[in-house]
């Protein structure tokens, strides 16, 4: 009997376009060819526009077919394309294809190759090079490596990731924690997801170097709620995990434990925020923290705490695996490492892409996405996620760093890219970020809580032609104090996209441009 092995992915994105359903059509139509079918559920290689993206093995690799649909899967036996035949939905190894050479791929290396819950396939891809090496080599040594490789917290803020890993291992306390920040809420991402659905493993691992560095026994995995696959694939993956040995009792060598325990959040966008997740963790409302003190010093029930985002503990294992001079290598400026890039809004190709920092915003939008979906000029991008920048066409060549978007008024944040063309009305997007900024706002300071709602009330009144430079200055000065006195960062990054969308395209707040829009 023929065989043949299949790779379908089990990505959320790709289950959300039929994925399932073309599995079931692989082996209705492999029973009555007579063929021995053998499918492999993988994660997603993060090219969304072909997603169900198959794989099928052959004597020259894995050959890419892709977006395929259940009513596809018959045409495929039947041409003989499963073979080596010509297909319209042939792509060829995806390996070699353009999207992917073109990356420089060090955390999702992984992703949409392995079986996400295969310790085999982990090991056979490199996996727990890093933990083999970190446990070889004193806590402190660790630490040093990654202050080496200059990797920034991927949150938001850009700190320096040694720096919080060394205040935590230099703090004194009777028990010390790690916690992933995995409460992936910017709209536009989805980075976090695809690690927990296709290489869960690597966040483990990384999330196992940073206890061992900095003497925790004790992990907290705090998950979204809207990412029921990723829970689940997640807890089987701990579970292994533990079975094998590298978590769990004397995990670390005789007396040396490290527990890790996944939690789900509520739906509260503040708990992104590392202080009101902190909070919810303890069982408590999610309010943010004055601070200091800092959590890596006095964090989760008090004692010190390393927080860090899925992105910064997923390139932990590289780091540790080859150096952090090797990590260091890629990127510019005060910049390094790699960025992985989602791309998403009105644009053909959307997906993740990981690129070393310092590539422009032009090559991700117009090479990697191929301009909009509809057709229609670009007009204004958001990076950041909600509470991130509007940056107009004219900018595309800003390089995508901290610094150059710093000095341009825009932040790079999770990494989430979204496209709009020439049909947006940036009046409403801003009246957008303040509604967001009010629902979400965990409402313990003043500027946050009254800022955002009269915010956008305000813009309610500039569109209806009310006074118009009168409430633009009021708008403005609300901005200010939103900035500048709210507790967190949530409060003091509403005003980015409203002050943007204000400066950059000041036509679409008149009454004028909402009449004719309506006409």
């Amino acid at each position: 009997m023929t065989a043949l092995t299949v790779y379908i992915p089990c990505d959320a994105a790709a289950l959300s376009l039929g994925a399932d359903r073309v599995a079931d059509a692989f082996r209705r139509e492999a029973l009555a060819h007579g063929v021995s079918l053998e499918i492999k559920r993988t994660g997603s290689h993060g090219m969304f526009w072909l997603e169900p993206l198959v794989e099928i093995a052959t004597p020259q690799g894995r050959v890419g077919f892709g977006p395929v649909r259940p009513e596809d899967v018959a045409g495929l036996f039947e041409t003989g394309a499963l073979a080596g035949g010509a297909h319209r939905l042939r792509l060829g190894p995806v390996a070699d294809m353009v999207w992917m050479q073109q990356q420089q791929r060090l955390s999702f290396a992984r992703c949409g190759v392995v079986d996400p819950l295969s310790l085999d396939d982990y090991a056979a891809h490199d996996g727990l090079k890093g933990l083999r090496r970190a446990l070889q080599i004193s806590p402190a040594e660790v630490v040093e490596e990654v202050r080496a490789s200059g990797l920034r917290g991927r949150g938001g803020a850009g700190f320096p990731t040694g720096v919080k890993w060394k205040t935590v291992h230099d703090a004194q306390a009777d028990r010390k924690y790690v916690i992933c920040n995995a409460d992936e809420g910017d709209s536009g991402t989805f980075a976090d997801r695809m690690i927990f659905e296709g290489d869960p493993f690597m966040l483990i691992e990384g999330m196992a170097i940073g206890a061992y560095a900095v003497g925790a026994s004790k992990g907290f995995i705090y998950l979204r709620s809207e990412y029921p696959h990723a829970a689940k694939t997640m807890a089987r993956a701990m579970e292994l995990a533990e079975q094998a040995g590298w978590i769990g009792d004397d995990a670390f060598g005789p007396g040396k434990h490290f527990h890790l325990e996944q939690r789900i959040g509520a739906g509260a966008y503040i708990c992104g925020e590392e202080t009101a997740l902190i909070e919810s963790l303890e069982g408590k409302r999610a309010l943010v923290r004055a601070k200091p003190p800092i959590p890596a010093l006095h964090g989760l029930f008090g004692r010190p705490t390393l927080v860090n985002n899925v992105l910064s503990f997923a390139a932990i294992p590289f780091i540790l695996a080859e150096g952090g001079q090797a990590y260091a290598d890629f990127g510019s400026g005060k910049s390094r490492g790699t960025l992985p890039v989602q791309l998403g809004g009105n644009v053909k190709r959307g997906g993740l892409i990981e690129l070393a920092f310092g590539i422009t915003l032009r090559e991700i939008v117009e090479g990697f996405g191929g301009g909009t979906a509809s057709g229609r000029p670009i007009r204004a991008i958001q990076i950041g996620g909600p509470l991130g920048a509007y940056i107009t066409e004219s900018q595309l060549d800003l390089q995508m760093d901290y610094e150059e978007l710093a000095a341009n008024g825009a932040m790079l944040g999770h990494g989430g890219i979204v496209v709009f063309d020439d049909t947006v009305d940036m009046a409403r997007m801003a009246r957008f970020a303040l509604r967001f900024g009010a629902d979400e706002s965990c409402g313990k300071c003043t500027p946050c809580r009254i800022g955002a709602t009269r915010g956008g009330e305000l813009v309610e009144r500039i569109v209806a032609g009310e006074r118009i430079p009168q409430n633009i200055a009021l708008l403005r000065d609300l901005c200010d104090v939103m900035t500048a006195g709210s507790l967190c960062a949530h409060g003091g990054l509403i005003p980015n996209p409203v002050l943007s969308a204000l400066n950059r395209f000041p036509e679409d707040f008149s009454p004028v441009a909402h009449k004719t829009a309506a006409e």
